[in-house]
């Protein structure tokens, strides 16, 4: 038996109907399948069939008919259950599972039987929704012209129908100042009027009832509840309070046609809760969900005890709250399902754009790329060959990577080129991310990537972009360097040595580098090897070959994180259009600054050329030969200014003239701007911001003769967000470094004077 496999075929949705010889057929509905073993337990088989249909596992049973029989129906309901499942298909490779939500149930549990039975085995098998239809059968040989219903021989069902995930506990509301926590509910007083009222849906009538209760404060139980006829009781034991509504023949309407609304219960004194259902709760919040997408589930039950008087747990407004978003939001499902034909729509709308998906085998979403052409043009046309790469984690329902390329435009500013949303942060995703980058980035010379120094960036980078340069992200390296540290090390000395290994690293000469390197080993020999062992000549400007332009990190992608920060709660193509929107903002607002702009370098580059001007008076400037001069003040460095390179490396790593360089193209009659790099001109400037970005059309409507559509049907990604409210990391990427004890007896660390064991002799 070990090892075996079936296919589940999990149907929902359909109907059960009996044949004449008593076999039982399902008919309608969906059907999904999943792979299924021995070594499955039962809560993740069952979380897996609720992920698939989006329902609650707490109102959801699961049921299988036994080999050859189509009579009986067999519940699934704990580990042992689903491994006799398994044995009983031995020898098939396909098993169906009929889910059932509360309103599908199968026949035999609601026919073929005397009353009371069929009532009791409905009620007993199935723990339903209180707004789930339930079927039983009604007493109807109780007079026409009496209303109110009969009470009905259902031994023991109040108890085995109480729903407590359903149902919110009641706050008795007794004294004068509790009235006004009911305030928002005495406009429903009146819902429900009597018989002969009509309603243009059972769903309608059921709102209606819930809402009179709620006003009323009462709680109903039902006795019957499907899509043509409703009964309903008062919880309260004894309690003779009934009301029976049912379609009128050839119409839709719903009609009260008995109600007795007398109540002996005391309402709300002795009731144990309200019909406060979640899609209660979403309708209730919509409306301010839309004002304030943050509302927090917290303050959703202290809102709805104040207005309501009801005390909803927080379960229960937390998934209210899911459930008022997917209606305001649209369904996380269905925009997977539109991806094909949104992509397709960005590529329209954005002529020159790049838009593309992959999914894995089994049709589930697995990485989506988007690059628009204003963005691709403003890069080649004004920005510097120079590019950061850096990754966000996604808070999203199914969780997921954004992955961000950012150029520096002409004034440093956050340029932004592309991104990519993936089901995971690997090698592999990376590598397909700079496949794509790749193919429409047809620029001539080399680039530079800032980047992570993870072994699969640094060679999809050296593979795919074949003459560029991999400069480590800095930061990343000092967030290894202290995590990788054994010993135990103040926070005072980490900062020592994050200042000398950053400090190593601007170095532009050799001796500067060693300078402060040997400053780390003075503090630990540690921390020194790792510094050598860590390729410098990926991260130090003394070593670099590759034109970073003094930009040492990757914390260019901040711009990113904002933006997905504030659209990861939506369904992707939302959160694409949100970020799509973001960068529209970004260009216009920019292009409008930088038409103000009258000098001829941008405003920060104009700011560090003038303060190297102001450097130049003490130097004296002497003609060594041709091109080349000799420049001498504190130190003496050497300028050849056809080469645009000088001795102190300050010209090459910025592509801005050092003060050496100005001084000697002053005594040459010149201006430092004919000496700048192109990309720091207000003209580059304005070409990087001189395309826009063109609104995407809605994808809710596929587009007709679609063939990527009818080709591919993308699914949501497996891995979704885990449940409970995410840990909070107050700090970031910095480490917390608790302060160690000192003994102020011996001055040793890691103990005080009271554990200390140095024994003192006396003088």
């Amino acid at each position: 038996m070990a090892g075996k496999k079936l296919i589940a075929i999990c149907q929902a949705g359909g109907e059960f109907e009996t044949d004449n010889d008593g076999s039982i057929t399902y008919k309608g509905g969906e059907a999904h399948a999943i792979d299924i073993d021995d070594e499955m337990n039962f809560n993740a088989f069952k979380m897996e069939i609720a992920e698939m249909f989006n329902w609650s596992t707490d109102i959801m049973s699961m049921k299988y008919f036994l080999p050859e029989n189509k009579k009986t129906l067999i519940t699934i309901s704990n580990d042992k259950d689903l491994l006799r499942m398994i044995k009983f298909h031995d020898c098939r490779a396909v098993v169906d599972i009929y889910v059932i939500m509360g309103e599908n149930l199968a026949p035999e549990e609601v026919s073929n039987m005397p009353i009371s039975r069929s009532s009791r085995t409905s009620l007993s098998q199935e723990m339903m929704p209180l707004d789930a239809p339930i079927d039983v059968v009604e007493d109807t040989n109780h007079p026409d012209d009496v209303h109110f219903i009969a009470p009905l021989d259902i031994p023991n069902t109040d108890a085995q129908i109480d729903i407590p995930t359903e149902i919110s506990a009641v706050v008795p509301l007794t004294s004068s100042g509790d009235e006004k926590l009911v305030k928002a509910a005495h406009q429903w007083q009146n819902n429900i009027t009597g018989v002969g009222q009509r309603f243009n849906s059972v769903t309608e009538f059921r709102e209606a009832l819930r809402k009179y209760a709620i006003a009323n404060q009462f709680a109903f139980r039902y006795k019957k509840n499907d899509s043509h006829r409703v009964t309903v009781k008062c919880k309260a034991e004894g309690c003779p309070w009934r009301i029976h509504a049912s379609r009128l023949s050839t119409t839709q309407l719903i009609c009260i046609k008995k109600m007795n609304p007398a109540h002996t219960c005391e309402g709300g004194v002795h009731t144990t809760g309200y019909q406060a259902t979640r899609s209660w709760v979403a309708g209730i919040i919509k409306e301010k969900l839309k004002v304030f997408p943050n509302y927090k589930p917290k303050d959703i039950v202290n809102d709805i005890k104040q207005e309501y008087g009801i005390q909803l747990n927080y379960f229960q407004a937390w998934r209210g709250k899911e459930i008022a978003k997917e209606q305001l939001q649209g369904s996380y499902k269905e925009a997977y399902k539109q991806l094909p034909t949104f992509c397709e729509k960005i590529m329209e709308s954005n002529p020159g754009s790049l838009a593309t998906f992959t999914t894995k085998d089994d049709s589930s979403f697995q990485r989506l790329f988007v690059s628009f052409h204003a963005s691709l043009c403003g890069f080649l046309q004004g920005c510097r060959p120079l590019l950061f790469l850096d990754s966000i984690s996604l808070k999203s329902k199914y969780q997921g990577t954004l992955l961000a390329v950012n150029a520096a435009d002409g004034d440093d500013g956050v340029f932004p080129v592309a991104f990519a949303v993936v089901d995971a942060e690997t090698d592999d995703n990376w590598r397909w991310f700079l496949l794509q980058l790749k193919s429409p980035m047809q620029t001539p010379g080399s680039i530079t990537f800032v980047a992570d120094r993870h072994k699969g960036l640094k060679e999809s980078i050296a593979e795919i972009f074949e003459d560029s340069f991999h400069g480590y992200c800095l930061r990343y390296l000092t967030e290894n360097l202290i995590r990788d540290l054994k010993g135990q090390f103040s926070h005072e000395v980490k900062r020592l040595l994050v200042e000398d290994f950053y400090a190593a690293a601007y170095a532009s000469k050799l001796e500067g580098f060693q300078r402060y390197v040997d400053s780390i080993k003075s503090i630990s020999t540690e921390a020194y090897d790792w510094v050598m062992q860590s390729e410098p000549e990926y991260w130090a400007n003394a070593f670099f070959r590759g034109a970073r332009y003094n930009h040492l990190s990757s914390n260019f992608g901040e711009i990113f994180y904002n933006w997905a920060s504030e659209a990861h709660e939506l369904p992707i193509t939302q959160m694409v259009d949100v970020i799509r929107a973001k960068i529209l903002e970004l260009i216009s607002a920019r292009r409008l600054e930088s038409a103000k702009w009258l000098t001829r370098l941008t405003p920060s580059m104009e700011e560090k050329l003038d303060k190297e001007t102001l450097k130049v008076p003490p130097l004296q400037v002497l003609l060594s030969a041709g091109s080349t001069f000799e420049v001498r003040g504190d130190t003496i460095e050497i300028v050849d200014i056809d080469q645009w390179d000088c001795s102190c490396k300050g010209w090459q790593l910025t592509g801005l003239p050092c003060f050496h360089a100005i001084a000697v193209i002053g005594c040459m009659g010149r201006t430092p701007y004919e000496y700048c790099s192109q990309y720091f001109s207000v003209e580059s400037y304005r070409l990087t911001y001189s395309e826009t970005v063109n609104p995407v059309p809605s994808a809710n409507e596929s587009l007709q003769n679609d063939s990527s559509q009818a080709a591919v049907t993308v699914t949501p990604p497996p891995t979704r967000r885990p449940p409970g409210r995410p840990t909070k990391n107050r700090f970031g990427s910095q480490e917390v470094v608790k302060r160690q004890l000192q003994c102020s007896r011996c001055k040793g660390m890691g103990h005080n004077k009271s554990t200390c064991k140095e024994i003192l002799t006396e003088q």
